[in-house]
């Protein structure tokens, strides 16, 4: 297989299940150094299913180089700290962000099949705080890489 990506570095942030998962097996696949991030390390019994750990081996039994970092993405320190780590490590590198991190799967869960106006507010703050917000922050701090 070619490696169309040899060289690059990305980041993938919540990539501990689904489309994040996926994502980063592809990169690693194609040659790309991935870093993931997620707030689960390794696996638990939370219902969800998946951990770094998991998409960590799946990166490398795919043929790729893979870097879990355990992050928070609703604290923004956490976030700079993770670019730091990746300045350091990379040079100053990162040729692809991919922002997948979402953290309202909880919250839609004990929400589900309730109408809106039957849920706080704070609803919709556990349910779009990190996938929204996050995003933007991640987005803020790669040009600066």
């Amino acid at each position: 297989m070619i490696k169309h990506l040899q060289g690059k570095i990305a980041l993938v942030t919540g990539a501990t299940r689904g489309i994040g998962k996926g994502i980063a097996i592809g990169l690693g696949e194609a040659g790309a150094t991935v870093y993931i991030t997620g707030r689960t390390l390794e696996a638990n019994n939370d219902g969800l299913g998946g951990s770094l750990r998991e998409t960590e081996t799946a990166v490398r039994e795919a043929g790729g180089v893979c870097i879990s970092v355990r992050v928070d993405h609703s604290d923004d320190e956490q976030i700079h700290q993770l670019f730091a780590q990746i300045e350091r490590e990379q040079n100053g590198k990162l040729d692809i962000l991919v922002n997948n991190v979402y953290a309202g799967v909880q919250a839609i869960r004990e929400g589900f099949g309730k109408p809106f106006w039957e849920l706080e507010p704070s609803f919709w703050d556990a349910a779009n705080h990190v996938g929204l917000r996050s995003h933007y922050v991640a987005s803020i701090r790669s040009v600066e890489c």
